[in-house]
């Protein structure tokens, strides 16, 4: 990955993350935090269920016809939870976002174990050599750009009320700013060469779909569905974290041509499958 699109990357996730934190309620984030059966059934279909499904899926022979770079990218992106963006999503689909920001930073830090232990499975499983994932890595990237801004918002909301609501609407539209900024860089830069990728990995999109909407029903099932926080928790299971996933690429995957366009094609494909959720939740659902 480019270093100006990673530092951009970075410097947009964490203005995203300090605007939310700036408007997160830390007295309903208790609340939750008092009821944590349903927080820890949904961390372990993000960390843990996710990732296995990945894995079996990718232990399949259909799977085995898949080039390399789109298998690597399937599977960091089945061990790396918490994206950025699932709170995003979930306050933009009327979701609970106080709900949705307890679960992404506690598989955030749940990840710091998570990761470098689903990492050794896979690489057991498919006999890797060199991708020793590393719990102080794991740390470094969610701690910077996710777990910080977050923190530094709820407590600047805590301390100064005043100052964080008026900071809240100027730092919300650099944000969106940046982040329209960041999607059109990368359509510039994987747009050209995406097309040739697809039709030549017509079967990688399928499997990629396939992901999608299991961690969709996963998160479904284990936030109550109908009568609970069903959209809220699907989105956050189903989101992965491709900054997570393009550092472990950029450190182990240099040798293998179209990793990191996978990984973005993953991420591209969970937020289009993730759209009919998103409309029953808004349309159809009590």
């Amino acid at each position: 990955m480019n270093p100006v699109v990673g530092r951009f990357i970075g410097v947009t996730v964490f203005s995203m993350m300090l605007v939310l934190g700036l408007g997160l309620n830390l007295e309903a984030l208790r609340q939750w935090c008092g009821r944590p059966a349903l927080p820890l059934r949904v961390l372990l279909g993000s960390c843990v269920l996710v990732p296995v499904v990945g894995l079996l899926l990718l232990q399949t022979p259909w799977s085995w016809s898949m080039a390399k770079p789109v298998r690597t990218a399937i599977a960091l992106m089945a061990i790396c939870p918490s994206a950025p963006l699932a709170l995003r999503r979930a306050r933009g689909a009327g979701g609970d976002h106080q709900l949705a920001a307890l679960l992404q930073e506690g598989a955030a830090l749940l990840a710091i174990v998570t990761v470098p232990m689903m990492a050794l499975l896979f690489r057991w499983s498919f006999g890797l050599d060199g991708w020793e994932v590393r719990p102080i890595d794991v740390a470094l990237q969610v701690g910077q750009v996710q777990v910080l801004p977050l923190l530094l918002g709820l407590v600047l909301r805590r301390w100064r009320p005043r100052l964080a609501e008026r900071l809240r609407t100027p730092l919300e539209r650099l944000a969106n700013g940046l982040l329209i900024l960041l999607v059109v860089m990368l359509l510039l830069k994987v747009g050209p060469s995406l097309w040739g990728f697809l039709s030549a990995n017509l079967a990688a999109l399928i499997a990629m779909v396939l992901m999608a909407l299991t961690s969709l029903l996963i998160g479904w099932a284990l936030g109550g569905g109908r009568s609970g926080h069903g959209m809220t928790t699907s989105l956050v299971t189903a989101m992965r974290n491709p900054g997570l996933a393009l550092l472990f690429a950029s450190r182990h995957g240099e040798a293998l041509s179209g990793l990191g366009l996978a990984i973005l094609l993953y991420a591209l494909v969970t937020l289009v499958v993730s759209l009919p959720v998103v409309w029953l939740a808004r349309h159809r659902l009590p």
